[in-house]
């Protein structure tokens, strides 16, 4: 409406300097004004209803969350939330560094994969858990290492374990398996990595590394997701040194007869 007024306005007075004053030029250049005044007001209007429907969005979008929380009025809720937002926040810095967070089929599906692809070398530190042939997610796990083994890929895999542990049958029966299969078994102990281990930025026992390129991990911190997986390359240097640091604190699983030949010739020297 206030355009078409304005176009009116200069139409009448262009019209009454032409036909009124017979002053013609003034006429044209009257008219010719309005219309620009009209096109300018029309594509100014425009321009500030476009911002004020983008600037409603992000105010929408950056306050959600804000007046979600404030809509709470239940105490326990509202201490529940309180918990609910340290995790989000949490998550939030994860994926800032690059990491995508998994549920445990996510989790599994993705080392999968990552494994399948691997043509050169698959490091992991794992806890030792009894029983793992046991699950669906984890057995399958292990056939894609199985595969890749077959395909060349060499797999170093260090389990952390306490030196009761490495008393345990199941436990010698688990890390006999994988070696036999073709897996570098190593193993260290908790108890020296204790210490060491401690002051490091990535710390956790449970992580894989794929061609130097791709990092999973169970990570530490209990939460709604239970892994996640990286590409980027800052990441990959920092869980390289934690490997490095823990494979050195490593040393090759022996069975029993492998042990009693070592003492024996341990002896005759």
């Amino acid at each position: 409406m206030a355009i078409f007024i304005e176009f009116v306005i200069g139409s009448v007075l262009a019209i009454y300097f032409h036909w009124v004053l017979q002053y013609e030029q003034a006429a044209y250049t009257l008219f010719g004004m309005g219309i620009l005044l009209s096109l300018a007001t029309y594509l100014l209007q425009h321009q500030i209803l476009t911002s004020q429907k983008a600037l409603a969005e992000l105010y929408q979008s950056n306050h959600e969350l804000s007046s979600a929380l404030a809509a709470i009025n239940d105490p326990e809720c509202e201490l529940k939330s309180q918990e609910l937002l340290a995790d989000f926040k949490k998550n939030l810095a994860q994926l800032q560094r690059g990491y995508l967070l998994l549920n445990e089929a996510e989790f599994y599906l993705e080392g999968v994969k990552s494994v399948s692809q691997s043509n050169l070398h698959v490091k992991a530190v794992d806890p030792l858990e009894v029983g793992w042939e046991s699950r669906g997610a984890v057995r399958n796990y292990y056939q894609a290492n199985l595969q890749a083994l077959s395909r060349g890929v060499q797999i170093t895999r260090v389990f952390v374990i306490s030196r009761r542990d490495l008393l345990n049958p199941d436990v010698q029966k688990i890390l006999q398996q994988q070696r036999d299969d073709g897996v570098e078994v190593l193993i260290t102990y908790r108890e020296d990595l204790a210490i060491n281990v401690a002051n490091q930025e990535v710390y956790s026992l449970d992580f894989a590394i794929y061609d130097d390129a791709v990092i999973t991990d169970r990570g530490r911190e209990k939460g709604l997701y239970f892994g996640k997986r990286t590409q980027k390359t800052a990441e990959i240097v920092k869980y390289q040194r934690l490997f490095e640091l823990i494979h050195h604190h490593a040393h090759r699983f022996l069975s029993d007869e492998e042990t009693e030949q070592y003492l024996v010739e341990l002896v005759n020297k």
